[in-house]
């Protein structure tokens, strides 16, 4: 009994935490919002349904949260601005002070995550 209630403690401190992150993410733009809604909604359903289904509703992130869980889909907007965005980082991480194998390995990271963006279903 006090095993599944810290359990269900720890799945909505989860879901809250990438709620507040998402929050953050509507006026930085550099944070993303819908994947940490993603994070929050999959939180929710293990400790939180009330927040799950307000998420899967919501009427302007509900409909990406769905497509990603029923197909595992990434609008192509989402696409494009997440490439632009990692070329961006590894062109700054390039004139940066950084160590050589860091300059190597976060760019090869960040191509290997655009490969899979990329080959996600766009429906």
């Amino acid at each position: 009994m006090i095993r599944r209630s810290v359990a269900i403690a720890l799945w909505r401190a989860l879901a809250i935490a990438c709620v507040a992150l998402a929050l953050l993410g509507t006026v930085l733009p550099v944070l993303p919002t819908v994947p940490f809604l993603l994070v929050a909604a999959w939180a929710g359903s293990r400790g939180w349904p009330r927040l799950e289904t307000w998420l899967l509703e919501h009427p302007k992130h509900g409909p990406a949260i769905r497509r990603w869980r029923d197909h595992g889909a990434v609008p192509r907007r989402a696409k494009w601005f997440a490439t632009v965005m990692m070329v961006t980082s590894a062109a700054i991480l390039a004139l940066s002070g950084a160590p050589p194998w860091v300059k190597l390995a976060v760019p090869g990271v960040m191509a290997s995550v655009a490969v899979w963006l990329w080959m996600r279903p766009e429906v």
